[in-house]
């Protein structure tokens, strides 16, 4: 039994994004580069699933957001596979809860579960508050505890900020502010986790980096944004970054394509 998983994150359909002065998201490149990944993954992947990690836009405005939203989830939605969608942060500034349930075309929570291919997969919604913190509601994890509870399925968890550990001093976008790329209840999510003897993989974008950390046998892998610029200012080179996962109920391997590669085995 295995489940293949495209990944795409961060892809950030707005206006061009600056930090520290030099130009760090590629923006401009994000139509063509969202239309090359469902290219790759419907002539070369073939995955079960596409999952969207979350950030389909840099935030404007209501109305600049609804349109670019859209736009975004309109061309995944021509990738053959089913999408799975999580909110990222900058998706629910100017968005709200109905929006994003309207243009994913699923009615509750941005927190749900289903399962495919023999495999129960858990989408949670991590929320950030701008310059403060970024939190899951003790409610979530009630739910998560529970729905954990009543699968007997080996799980994949996917959310958008990271629950792992990672040390980001290095980071670009996060050296010094570990408190806006990590959860703040990471370590009780990861009890969680743990406790339930079935999380076989967790996975996240938001960060702009490959990254893997092993925590108490269970891999959290974080994906390359789509746009982050790998050049030190404009005009840049955007990673084109996208991902597959193979996971079965013994290994996760995955792969990071585009031009910040990466590979990763983990085997129970």
């Amino acid at each position: 039994m295995a489940l293949t998983i495209g990944f795409v994150t961060d892809m950030h359909f707005g206006p061009e994004a600056r930090h520290e002065g030099k130009l760090r998201k590629l923006t401009a490149h994000a139509g063509e580069l969202t239309r090359e990944v469902v290219r790759a993954m419907n002539e070369e992947i073939r995955p079960d699933l596409l999952v969207n990690l979350g950030d389909d836009i840099e935030d404007e405005s209501r109305e600049a957001d609804l349109s670019r939203y859209t736009e975004c989830q309109e061309i995944l939605r021509t990738a053959k596979a089913e999408l799975v969608n999580v909110a990222g942060n900058h998706d629910t500034i100017h968005l709200t809860r109905d929006d994003l349930s309207r243009i994913w075309r699923r009615a509750g929570p941005l927190f749900y579960s289903l399962d495919r291919g023999g495999f129960h997969l858990v989408v949670l919604h991590t929320l950030e508050r701008k310059d403060v913190d970024v939190r899951v509601p003790q409610a979530q994890i009630a739910w998560l505890r529970d729905d954990l509870a009543r699968t007997e399925l080996p799980t994949i968890v996917l959310m958008h900020h990271s629950a792992s550990e990672q040390d980001l001093e290095d980071s670009f976008w996060f050296r010094g502010r570990a408190h806006l790329a990590l959860v703040a209840e990471r370590a009780e999510l990861r009890r969680v986790f743990e406790e339930s003897g079935k999380v076989r993989a967790v996975f996240n974008g938001h960060v702009h980096r490959n990254h893997l950390d092993v925590i108490r046998g269970i891999p959290y892998v974080t994906f390359q944004s789509l746009i982050e610029n790998l050049d030190a200012d404009a005009p840049g080179r955007p990673a084109a970054a996208h991902g597959v996962a193979v996971v079965t109920e013994t290994r996760v391997v995955v792969r990071v394509r585009g031009d910040d590669p990466a590979r990763y085995q983990i085997d129970a």
